[in-house]
């Protein structure tokens, strides 16, 4: 299957409920993943690894602390963020505003694992938080080649 050149608007993509943010599927391939993300404020995802994928961050707005592999790189807009393959992280989104950042991964796939672990969404605001069932997600990851390793350090 070849890949035709698109162009997609601000608010144009599949969209999701992931973890209580929004997320808006850019681009999806083998190759790479781009997905808009929505995080609010306080936001932290479980401490987790990719096995296989790099992940690379560009802040548009909102700020964040990037925890990776011992180390804090606190990151606001226009920032952009590298978390290599392998290497356990997690991030903390600022407390004045949500996080609005540009995720791309590569290889790609990543947006599998967020239609297994997410549900469509229906608007393009931030979801109202939901439980998350820890058992449900660890599998979900499993399946995508992501280890969770716990819960974010300090929270």
């Amino acid at each position: 299957m070849s890949v035709r050149p698109y162009l997609l608007g601000p608010d144009e993509g599949e969209a999701f409920a992931f973890l209580g943010s929004l997320v808006t599927i850019k681009a999806a391939s083998r190759r790479v993943s781009v997905v808009e993300f929505l995080n609010p404020p306080g936001f932290a995802p479980p401490l987790h690894r990719h096995k296989e994928e790099d992940e690379l961050f560009h802040l548009l707005s909102g700020s964040a602390d990037f925890h990776c592999d011992g180390e804090i790189l606190h990151a606001a807009p226009g920032d952009f963020v590298l978390l290599p393959a392998g290497l356990p992280h997690t991030f903390l989104v600022g407390p004045g505003e949500p996080l609005h950042v540009l995720q791309i991964t590569t290889p790609g796939g990543f947006e599998d694992f967020v239609a297994t672990a997410g549900h469509p969404a229906s608007s393009r605001a931030l979801p109202e938080p939901e439980p998350v069932d820890p058992a449900a997600l660890g599998h979900a990851a499993a399946l995508h080649g992501i280890e969770i390793l716990g819960p974010p350090p300090g929270l």
